[in-house]
């Protein structure tokens, strides 16, 4: 399953799902005082991203010390990707998913890991990059580009679930979801089409 840089950063914004980390995000943010919540989540975001970008890198090298193919990884990333979405569309997203002890400022863990650099992201950026290395460029801009959307969109949570309110969040959530399923399904099938045809 070959990508352009669109369709790129529409997988990694899906993967990445900002809006909805908003549920898990903004409970965790009310224990940091409100001058230091934006300079918290775009440090977050960066550590995320250094997390990203260095396994876009490390990408060959890992798959040749395990052993593993560009095909077992792509179907490997639709099953996780899969299982992100039915969590999306079918899950109930809260705190406690990523406990955090009271009232302490959150660094790395939990939102820049695995709030945004968790498995999904990890795999998905890993199997750009080993798929079509001659194109990292444009995946770096891709990556760059959702994580900026993903940064913009945790600064302004506590506006945009007033604006929207969470049940409209929620459907976009779903929405989300369900077009990450179909995008899990195709990779699945990409990978285990090139096993069985024996093609690169």
């Amino acid at each position: 399953m070959d990508h352009s840089f669109l369709s790129a950063l529409i997988l990694l914004l899906l993967v990445l799902d900002p809006l909805g980390s908003l549920p898990i995000f903004i409970p965790i943010m009310r224990a940091v005082p409100k001058e230091r919540r934006t300079r918290v989540a775009v440090r977050e975001v960066g550590i995320a991203f250094c997390v990203l970008f260095a396994f876009m890198f490390v990408g060959d090298s890992f798959l040749q010390v395990m052993h593993l193919s560009e095909r077992s990884l792509e179907v490997a990333g639709g099953v996780i990707l899969m299982i992100i979405a039915i969590r999306m569309i079918f899950g109930s997203s809260g705190e406690s998913a990523y406990g955090l002890e009271s009232g302490k400022e959150p660094l790395i863990f939990p939102l820049a890991v695995p709030l945004l650099a968790g498995p999904s992201a990890m795999a998905t950026v890993l199997l750009l990059a080993s798929r079509q290395p001659d194109r990292i460029y444009e995946w770096i801009g891709a990556l760059s580009t959702a994580m900026l959307i993903s940064g913009l969109t945790l600064v302004m949570a506590d506006r945009i679930r007033k604006l929207l309110g969470d049940s409209v969040v929620s459907a976009i959530e779903k929405l989300m979801g369900l077009v990450l399923t179909a995008i899990a399904v195709e990779m699945v099938l990409a990978g285990l089409k090139r096993y069985f045809i024996g093609g690169l």
